[in-house]
């Protein structure tokens, strides 16, 4: 778990083996609260408002909590409810540290019993605001650490990130020029007065992308200790990932037909198939018989090469050359096609249209890239985040991970990639409008056909 005040999100946008070194072992035991009281001050007005209004799961009163005591919302209000369907709410368990403007407890996922330490600190206005929030998920049986950090792990996090940055970066002079800018900082005491580990990944996060304009490329922060070796995760971690994965439904929202016999899918990540691809085989033949398809990926982050190819593959009839990925350590490229057989119908000849938005990330932006370079499908929306760098979490020391972008898309008609600039639609709407405007647009293009595509056979 991780957190901006109202909204936990299950991992940071790198690959799924590194969101798993979030849930880690803790070191420094809690205060314990008999009575769980939550102390009369400004951030624990906030913590006990904040509660109150996550756990009743009324829209209303979460946009109100926001409203009173977010500078800025700091999460879409549907993206915070529907976490709080799937928790169940927490319990408050422990404040081990309470000051005026800043508190940090410990709570309990009322849907599993996950228990996940946070913190938040506020201005000492009236009423207060949120400055900065976070929550971790701490394994059972673990105890906690907590956010603060000092000068020597400042120091060692940034000689870190730096040797880390010059050993994998996909382009080496730019990260000897992010070296360059983060001893500049450093050398005009800049950091000196941080001492709240999440904030200070994202400053530094900040610093780098300055540089590097790489959305992949974040320093993250936990308050749990990170495991030693980030590329193999221990069989309970693997064993939450692969729950907290099926609880999501492999991130498919919804399948369903629409009007006009035409299919639709939300899906908000792609998942690695080995666990996911039976749910999304399920999902493509559930629409096998439609007219046209619509992907809705407003609100998907990305994820595995290689479910990209598997609900590619049932938008064409012949092999296609899909992408490639160039790695620099190895000066290796892996091609990526349309697979050879995939369960039921194929929909080669029906019209398909992709939603995006600002939202739409990575492995998504992909999809759609492929799509449309392909001229296979009408893309629908918002210009998309612009991220096409593979990313691989670095350890640098027990609370902080460098996730390094080591590899680029290559696409193999445009020969570059969407790093940068994102993907652009072809029709260019608000992404709240997306679906109304290609459902229109599907309409139109089954009435001047004459008459229904059919779905091809494997």
């Amino acid at each position: 778990m991780s957190s901006s005040c109202t909204l936990l999100k299950r991992s940071p946008r790198l690959r799924a083996k590194t969101a798993l070194v979030l849930i880690a072992i803790l070191t420094v035991a809690p205060v314990h609260s008999e009575q769980q009281t939550i102390p009369d001050t400004p951030a624990g007005r906030v913590l006990a408002a904040w509660l109150e209004a996550f756990n009743s799961g009324d829209r209303d009163r979460v946009g109100a909590y926001q409203q009173e005591y977010e500078v800025a919302q700091a999460q879409p209000l549907d993206a915070v409810m529907a976490f709080r369907a799937k928790t169940g709410g927490f319990d408050l368990v422990d404040v081990y540290k309470s000051e005026p403007l800043r508190i940090e407890f410990m709570v309990k996922e009322r849907a599993t019993g996950t228990r996940g330490i946070g913190r938040f600190s506020v201005t000492p206005s009236d009423p207060p605001k949120v400055t900065t929030s976070g929550l971790r998920a701490i394994p059972p049986g673990a105890t906690a650490i907590g956010f603060e950090i000092d000068a020597a792990v400042r120091d060692r996090v940034i000689a870190g990130s730096i040797a880390k940055l010059n050993e994998n970066y996909v382009f080496p002079e730019t990260a000897k020029k992010m070296e360059q800018a983060l001893r500049r900082h450093q050398k005009r005491n800049e950091y000196d007065a941080v001492t709240d580990g999440e904030k200070f990944a994202g400053l530094l996060t900040a610093h780098l992308q300055e540089v590097s304009h790489d959305k992949h490329l974040r320093v993250n922060f936990s308050a749990a200790r990170y495991p030693d070796d980030l590329a193999a995760p221990s069989p309970q971690q693997v064993a939450e990932n692969r729950r907290m994965t099926e609880r999501s439904n492999c991130g498919f929202k919804k399948v369903e037909l629409l009007t006009g016999n035409v299919g639709y899918v939300k899906f908000n990540m792609f998942a690695n198939p080995d666990l996911c691809g039976e749910t999304a085989i399920a999902a493509m033949n559930f629409l096998a018989n439609v007219d046209a398809i619509i992907f809705d990926l407003r609100d998907n982050g990305g994820g595995h090469p290689a479910m990209v190819a598997l609900i590619s593959t049932y938008l064409f009839d012949q092999p296609t050359h899909l992408n490639d990925i160039w790695t620099r350590k190895t000066d290796a490229t892996q091609q990526y096609w349309t697979l050879p057989v995939v369960p039921g119908k194929r929909l080669a000849a029906v019209p398909a249209f992709v939603l995006t938005s600002s939202r739409t990330f990575s492995g998504a932006e992909e999809f759609s890239y492929n799509l449309k370079n392909l001229k296979r499908a009408t893309i629908v929306g918002e210009t998309t985040g612009g991220g096409a760098h593979p990313v691989h979490g670095e350890r640098i020391d027990d609370r902080f991970v460098i996730g390094v972008p080591f590899a680029r898309a290559i696409n193999p008609i445009t020969r570059t990639n969407w790093e940068g600039t994102g993907v652009e639609p072809d029709e260019r709407v608000p992404a709240v409008d997306a679906l109304t405007t290609a459902q229109k647009l599907a309409a139109e293009k089954l009435a001047s056909s004459g008459s229904a595509p059919r779905a091809g056979t494997n």
